[in-house]
């Protein structure tokens, strides 16, 4: 697999590098919801289309990494989180990965793209949601978006999940790589609190994003019968949590400031 992009999902699918040669992997581009300018959109659509380009010239199959966050799938009441039905992508992070999208399926390249949901674990950027609950806690100070939630998935089971659908040959499909469940930002701050034996001295809490996104794994289950075996359900979260933890550089502990439980 080639690998284009030196990010946090870059990083972790290097573990994948010796496989899949016919795929030209795309895990670069706009990561951030807030604060992107139309210039850094238009250099992750030149991108997009230098590498289609290319795949059709090499026969390769382009693999694209586009959101499952409650950016692509929050905006109408009722959405199901189903890759085949309707959206209207609530902000313009779902916008652009959604035109990114057409543009792929429109253009007669061989694909498979894949909507993440919040993934977290080794190489992340500070910012994301979980190291940024993570510092939250250790400092005993936290604000949350009231009624927010959030599928969250471990990025080694990600990886895993990437890794069976290409291996299975799955290609010209949009398919949701995501938990299955929307666990509320607050019970992920107990579960962290608990588990690094943290109290939490401020907890603010505010109106804003309070966007709640159900993802539909009912497609991954169908190509991948596999994925049952990963443990997604109710209480997925609290051990995902846990290996995050494990792995987290002590160090850690001696980062402060609340954060914003409710983006990213």
């Amino acid at each position: 697999m080639e690998i284009i992009g030196r990010g946090f999902i870059a990083q972790n699918l290097r573990a994948l590098a010796d496989k899949h040669p016919h795929v030209v992997t795309l895990a670069s581009g706009v990561s951030q919801v807030d604060g992107v300018s139309s210039a850094e959109y238009q250099r992750e659509a030149e991108l997009v289309y230098e590498t289609i380009a290319r795949c059709q010239r090499q026969d390769k199959t382009l693999l694209f990494f586009s959101t499952a966050s409650a950016g692509m799938y929050d905006a109408m009441r009722g959405c199901r989180g189903r890759e085949d039905d309707p959206v209207y992508p609530g902000n313009s992070h779902g916008r652009n990965k959604l035109l990114l999208e057409t543009v792929i399926r429109s253009s007669g390249v061989r694909f498979l793209i894949l909507r993440l949901s919040h993934a977290f674990g080794v190489h992340q950027a500070s910012h994301q949601l979980i190291p940024s609950l993570y510092r939250a806690v250790l400092s005993g100070k936290v604000r949350i978006h009231r009624g927010a939630s959030r599928d969250i998935i471990h990025v080694s089971d990600a990886v895993t999940i990437v890794d069976q659908l290409l291996a299975a040959g799955i290609t010209q499909q949009v398919v949701n790589v995501a938990s299955g469940v929307t666990v509320p930002s607050e019970a992920i701050i107990d579960h962290l609190a608990f588990r690094l034996g943290r109290t939490i001295e401020q907890r603010t809490v505010v109106d804003g994003d309070a966007s709640v996104c159900l993802v539909s794994l009912e497609k991954l289950r169908k190509l991948v019968p596999a994925v049952s075996g990963l443990g997604f359900g109710d209480d997925y979260y609290k051990t995902a949590l846990d290996r995050y933890i494990a792995g987290c550089d002590p160090v850690g502990a001696s980062w402060t400031g609340a954060t914003n439980a409710g983006r990213s």
